[in-house]
């Protein structure tokens, strides 16, 4: 099994960064068929996702976006484009570094 980690710092502040967990989640639902549940706390949200072969957690706060997310053995040999792909998201959502 292959792990994916990914890590990007931002200044949003928590009610914009939110805001934007949410928008990755129902992207993540429509474009990759994504089964997500998402929590909410204090300092964090929490979106759990899954699908056949692919599960993980997108940790969102007030600083950072932490992706961890797990590949079963034939996604395994798709790791770069999967990571590539999951970090294109997180990007886009984040605009300009």
């Amino acid at each position: 099994m292959a792990q994916l980690h990914i890590h990007r710092a931002h200044q949003l502040g928590r009610e914009d960064a939110r805001r934007l967990a949410q928008d990755w989640r129902v992207q993540a639902e429509l474009a990759y068929g994504l089964q997500c549940t998402q929590e909410s706390g204090e300092d964090q949200e929490s979106i759990s996702f899954a699908r056949p072969g692919l599960s993980g957690r997108l940790l969102v706060s007030a600083g950072a976006f932490e992706l961890e997310a797990r590949l079963g053995f034939l996604l395994s040999a798709y790791r770069d484009r999967i990571e590539s792909e999951l970090q294109k998201l997180l990007d886009q959502q984040l605009g300009p570094r």
